[in-house]
């Protein structure tokens, strides 16, 4: 590709993303002056964010297009810079505004386009547009002067207020722009900065219902607990700006002073060589650890290391430090052990936030910055992420399967299925995590959006025990469902397949590309054998519990008669978009790892994952797997996981299907095993005996300090400022008052005592003067003798 082609094609790319992305945010602007100018029975915000966000899609769908076009669909593999104009293009990036530099240190406004960057916004752009639309029916509720909240009890009645439709979808707006500003981001100290307004726009959805003190709570518990792993995000990011002094993921172009062009480079051209290797520089008698080492032209003093380009190095463990920062910040967004009890209190919120939450954009967020920081992730980092996600996605799924209220059923779904994604990235199936996190967004948001459908016909009832048979009554939603769940458990029919391709949804493609990478890693490290057994396992409890919500709710006869009386489908503007994402949750991995979305993805892939690594870590006892390898156990693997999916299946209908077995029984047997489930695992009376409660006695501790000690202090400093100040009254009163009253007193009598001589008689007067004559005439003779 010529230079100048390349230029044209990076602009066409960005102009349309950016257009993508800040139609959201015109969006949310219009709708919230169209709330505060019109009326609250007006549709003009939802139809004003259908319309953004739409259009958005139209952009980064044209922007993904032209893309494919200009790639013929395969950018192949390139490491020529910006600055030797690319042969292919690799990826685009450049800066809209430098905010400020700090000598070379830089803070900027950057993107970075890649087909990763394409995919991501054509996918969180469809499921929202369907969310939205879905969202005009479900909260039609809210279209009133007067809404009355059933769940909210005053000394008057049920609690009353004004309708906020308008303020709803400003939400989703701004909740729309932060995601796809993230995904856009050029550097991480952005993706900081959207990462944090995803998290406070998600605390207000969560919280939309704030009256509720179990919605404000959940949006407290959500907030609060991504803040912890942001914690660790902050450290991370200290540690890169002071070892690296940038924050941009890859190399930019800058004119000198002679305005020649001279290339900056970023993160990970820095730490990583053209073949995506780390050069670890052991311990020696000068330094007592390990070292890194970071290609860096523009350091002073810059060493160079047996021919590699000039740099400069960093202790090892401070990076492993730095990616764990990172990572943790994607443990509190994407809610994994330890961070994951706040998604299924998320559910406190409207369903059409929950389907936006867990598919296209908070809990997604996570799993893509682990993706997309993926090259600075030295070998503990991604063993450490591939241990957290195996034990996240077991233990939720376990516990959905005691699970009965539908929303929080997949809620414990979602964050098992983030574990598989997490897992794969950390046993080097870069691709395949993230294949699978798109292909979950479209069955994820799917099922929310039916189980919201359930909850709108069946009026706001969301306990499975109470439904059933409701088939019947909303076949469409019923169905939907129904091809979501098959995808999600990753169902096909082997050995059969129509023109070449298998006859299987995308689950199926997407999960088993995360069990060969896994297993093919348990192969290269024996001892990490469970990182393999345990999501082959998950696997069939994701089958069973999938279906136990698809039988438990449609299937057999109804459980409670007034439910399923009053049941019925949802309008048209509600299923119209269960319709589409269900095309999208079958076909969106059409042909598997032959298929175009996995192409694409692979074509973004970090250049140390295709070869894999072997004998690295800092004990060198680590190994991951190359394409090859886990292509020879793609079958294998494929075969048993659909094993393991089919017997969660069969079980799942013989306890809830055909009631051949009874879940009652198993219950009363397993009570203790089913209670230690129903609690989570204990996890909230964990948290709350380890950090709630202590705080609770700190508190009081404080506050007992405060009132004895503190107020004490205050109270007896008043004291003595009131009694000195009574000691002043009273020498005011007595002495000072005292003489100036004397003073006044004696100046009184003397003039009353003027009062007789001041008699106003003329012949008074005249005899006093013939007095004072005669009295000045007789001194003075007697002065004169």
């Amino acid at each position: 590709m010529d230079p100048q082609t390349y230029q044209s094609t990076g602009e066409m790319l960005r102009n349309l993303l950016t257009l993508a992305w800040l139609l959201p945010l015109a969006g949310f602007v219009l709708e919230v002056f169209a709330g505060y100018w019109s009326h609250r029975l007006s549709r003009a915000a939802a139809y004003s964010a259908v319309f953004c966000i739409a259009a958005g899609f139209v952009c980064s769908f044209a922007a993904l297009m032209y893309w494919g076009h200009q790639t013929h669909w395969s950018a192949l593999e390139s490491h020529a810079s910006p600055a030797d104009h690319h042969d292919v293009l690799k990826y685009f990036s450049g800066t809209y505004y430098t905010l400020a530099e700090f000598g070379k240190l830089r803070i900027a406004i950057d993107y970075h386009i890649d087909s990763l960057t394409l995919v991501m916004f054509t996918m969180v752009t469809l499921i929202a547009t369907m969310i939205h639309i879905f969202a005009i029916g479900y909260m039609s509720d809210e279209l009133t002067e007067h809404y009355e909240d059933h769940q909210v009890h005053t000394a008057h009645g049920h609690f009353h207020r004004p309708g906020r439709f308008y303020m709803f979808f400003a939400y989703l707006s701004l909740f729309s722009f932060s995601m796809l500003g993230l995904v856009l981001a050029g550097n991480v100290f952005q993706v900081f900065v959207f990462w944090e307004l995803v998290g406070v726009c998600s605390y207000f959805l969560i919280g939309f219902y704030f009256e509720r003190k179990s919605a404000s709570t959940a949006a407290n518990k959500a907030f609060i607990m991504n803040r912890v792993g942001d914690f660790g995000f902050l450290i991370g990011l200290m540690i890169l700006w002071t070892w690296f002094g940038t924050f941009q993921f890859n190399e930019r172009v800058e004119s000198d002073a002679n305005g020649r062009d001279v290339v900056m480079p970023g993160l990970f051209d820095m730490l990583r060589d053209d073949h995506g290797n780390v050069t670890v520089l052991p311990a020696n008698d000068h330094d007592s650890y390990a070292r890194v080492f970071l290609a860096d032209p523009g350091h002073s003093g810059a060493l160079k290391h047996e021919g590699h380009k000039e740099g400069k190095t960093m202790p090892y463990f401070l990076l492993v430090v730095a990616g764990l920062g990172i990572f943790a910040g994607c443990v509190g967004k994407s809610a994994q052990f330890p961070l994951q009890t706040w998604l299924p209190d998320a559910m406190e919120g409207p369903t059409p936030v929950s389907a936006l939450v867990h598919s296209a954009t908070m809990v997604a967020a996570g799993v893509y910055l682990a993706g997309r920081f993926y090259p600075m992730f030295l070998p503990e980092v991604l063993l450490t992420i591939a241990y957290v996600g195996c034990i996240t996605l077991f233990m939720a799924a376990t516990i959905a399967v005691v699970a009965t209220d539908i929303k929080r059923v997949l809620a414990y779904s979602t964050i098992s299925q983030l574990g598989y994604m997490m897992l794969g990235i950390g046993v080097g199936g870069w691709t395949a995590g993230l294949f699978h996190l798109i292909t979950h967004a479209f069955f994820k948001s799917l099922m929310f959006l039916c189980s919201g459908s359930v909850i709108h016909g069946c009026h706001h009832e969301q306990e499975m025990p109470k439904m059933g048979g409701l088939i019947r009554k909303m076949p469409i939603t019923a169905y939907t469902m129904l091809v979501g769940v098959i995808a999600i458990c990753g169902l096909a029919i082997p050995g059969i397949s129509i023109f070449g391709i298998k006859i299987a949804f995308s689950g199926y493609h997407s999960k088993d590309a995360i069990i060969a990478t896994a297993m093919t890693f348990s192969q290269l490290n024996g001892s990490h054998f469970l990182l393999f057994v345990v999501p082959l396992l998950g696997a069939g409890i994701t089958a069973f519990y999938m279906f136990r919500l698809w039988f438990y709710t449609f299937i057999g006869q109804p459980r409670d008669h007034h439910v399923y009386d009053h049941a019925h489908e949802s309008p048209v503007v509600m299923w119209a978009p269960l319709i589409v994402l269900s095309f999208f949750a079958a076909f969106v991995a059409f042909k598997g790892e032959a298929g175009s979305l996995f192409k694409l993805l692979l074509d973004t892939e970090p250049a140390s994952v295709a070869h894999g690594l072997h004998d690295v870590g800092l004990a060198g006892d680590l190994n991951f797997p190359s394409h090859v390898g886990i292509e020879e156990n793609h079958k294998a693997a494929g075969l048993y996981a659909l094993l393991v999916a089919v017997m969660g299946t069969t079980l799942a209908y013989l306890f809830y299907g055909a009631r051949v077995l009874n879940p009652a029984e198993v219950k009363r047997q397993f009570a203790g095993v089913h209670n230690f489930l129903v609690e989570k695992w204990q996890f909230d009376i964990l948290y709350d005996a380890a950090f709630v409660r202590p705080v609770h006695v700190i508190a009081k501790w404080f506050v007992a300090f405060d009132r004895n000690v503190l107020d004490g202090f205050l109270h007896a400093t008043a004291r003595t400022a009131v009694s000195i100040a009574t000691l002043d009254r009273r020498f005011d009163e007595t002495v000072v008052d005292g003489l100036v009253n004397l003073v006044g007193n004696v100046t009184y009598d003397a003039g009353r005592s003027l009062r007789y001589v001041q008699t106003g008689r003329l012949r008074q007067y005249v005899m006093f003067i013939v007095l004072g004559v005669v009295g000045i005439w007789i001194v003075m003779r007697l002065f004169a003798a």
